[in-house]
């Protein structure tokens, strides 16, 4: 697939604000605060700066719409799992993120839970997984920052990922090389093509 346009619609705040074209095919990507979302949206899109990066995990706390080709959005959620943010602001994120990902008003068609390869799951990963398979949500895992291990070290962090999430997709990445942009686009392009065909 080949990404021509990709623009800001609208920041989500809160229930009140689900509003607009609720037809498009919705994509949800969530992680937790510095695994490289905001890098990885933007290496899709071939952009540098459609999705802005904070050097201060969970300065963003709204969700951010954009939509791609004008053909389906890419919802951009609040980072979570970030000890240091003030417990107000960490309840206030787990709220907003429990109701969208939980909101029958909302359209998600697949959750791109993205993870740092080199860590692995945490803990804050492994609440969100389980919430994702309560909801029903289809998950695609996209392991990233691989270019930042060699191939060997990738491959064992990969396979111990595999033996805990099981036959859910997952996809090795790199928001730097662009290793894995090409089979994440085609995976959800063919997610995309099948609800337009429902």
């Amino acid at each position: 697939m080949i990404i021509r346009s990709a623009q800001f619609v609208k920041g989500i705040i809160g229930t009140t604000d689900i509003s607009g074209d609720t037809d498009k095919p919705t994509f949800a990507f969530v992680g937790r605060s510095n695994v490289g979302k905001s890098s990885v949206i933007n290496s899709l899109v071939n952009r540098k700066d459609l999705v802005r990066s904070s050097s201060t995990p969970g300065r963003t706390q709204q969700i951010n719409y954009f939509c791609i080709n004008d053909k389906f959005y890419f919802a951009d959620l609040p980072g979570y799992g970030y000890a240091k943010v003030p417990l107000r602001q960490r309840v206030k994120i787990q709220k907003l993120l429990a109701w969208y990902l939980g909101s029958s008003e909302v359209r998600i068609d697949a959750v791109v839970l993205i993870i740092d390869v080199n860590v692995g799951l945490k803990e804050s990963d492994f609440e969100v997984l389980e919430l994702l398979h309560a909801l029903g949500r289809k998950v695609i895992l996209v392991a990233n920052k691989v270019d930042k291990s060699g191939k060997t070290s990738v491959q064992k962090q990969m396979s111990l990922i595999r033996k805990v999430v099981g036959p859910s997709d997952l996809i090795p990445y790199s928001a730097k090389t662009k290793q894995g942009r090409e089979e994440l686009l085609a995976l959800m392009d063919g997610i995309a093509a099948q609800q337009q065909c429902v």
